[in-house]
């Protein structure tokens, strides 16, 4: 499996102002993201979510170390713009990334920015839409879409660029339930079916339970890296850094606390009823 983005030794600080000391985010942060997999990111305010991801398609350069972005390097900048071809990113907010009054409008415009034929652009577009089920919505003015609605379209819009791999920087924190399943219904299909490596930023557990690889970040560094199960099984460290797991897994180890000796790596519903059912059956 190819490498999709490397990071090595990466340190960042925000400038400060005028006399002021800058604000540093990362001192010494490596970690690799493979081609293909869906990769979640966790941590609370001001751990270096957000920092990380801007690094991943060039809006924000390290300090020091290195990001390379299928083998370009971040910094090049004669490779900036096949690096934002390759990593899209959709932000929290999807009015942000709106720019156009008509849909299919909107979608296009970064094709335009690419110079792509007319042609290509329209078959690109009627992919997209068709792709985070919003085809039928094509014509429509998008700000009187619903939040979840709106999030497809700026998918879509990163979608007909044809980028390896999307970042989203929790993009359903501002939606409804419904929105939100919308959003993780479509970002789970590009990852599983189209093979686009993702990297989801969320503060939502049942979130980034949804994949491969969740890791933690706290105070710039990363305390914890594994599968969702390996993860979220460990609690203490979870709270330890103001985090919970999965409602699922919180129930499981507060009854182990009462004394009971169940398996914290249930992360849906139904693997905890069962895995109930079977403590109680014996």
């Amino acid at each position: 499996m190819e490498t999709a983005i490397n990071v090595e030794h990466l340190s960042y600080t925000y400038p400060g102002a005028e006399d002021t000391l800058g604000v540093q985010v990362f001192e010494d942060l490596s970690l690799t993201v493979k081609e293909g997999t869906f990769v979640a990111i966790l941590g609370g305010n001001g751990c270096g979510k957000s920092t990380l991801a801007k690094h991943f398609n060039s809006i924000l350069l390290p300090s020091r170390g290195k990001v390379y972005v299928f083998g370009m390097d971040s910094s090049d900048e004669e490779k900036l713009i096949m690096i934002r071809k390759n990593v899209g990113m959709v932000f929290q907010n999807p009015d942000n990334q709106i720019v156009a009054n008509v849909v299919e409008e909107d979608v296009a415009f970064g094709p335009e920015n690419l110079g792509i034929s007319s042609a290509e652009i329209r078959r690109r577009v009627d992919s997209a839409l068709q792709q985070v089920g919003m085809y039928e919505y094509r014509g429509h003015a998008p700000h009187l879409l619903s939040g979840g609605q709106k999030q497809r379209i700026a998918i879509a819009g990163i979608i007909a660029m044809e980028p390896k791999c999307i970042v989203l920087d929790e993009p359903t924190a501002m939606l409804d339930p419904k929105g939100r399943r919308e959003v993780m219904q479509t970002v789970e299909m590009l990852n599983r079916e189209k093979g686009i490596t993702v990297v989801f930023i969320t503060h939502h557990m049942d979130e980034a339970a949804m994949a491969d690889r969740v890791i933690v970040l706290n105070k710039g560094k990363i305390a914890a890296d594994g599968k969702p199960q390996e993860v979220f099984s460990q609690v203490e460290l979870l709270h330890s850094i103001g985090l919970a797991a999965p409602e699922t897994v919180e129930l499981c180890w507060e009854l182990n606390r009462l004394g009971a000796e169940l398996p914290l790596d249930s992360l849906s519903p139904e693997n905890c009823a069962q895995t109930l059912l079977e403590h109680w059956k014996v």
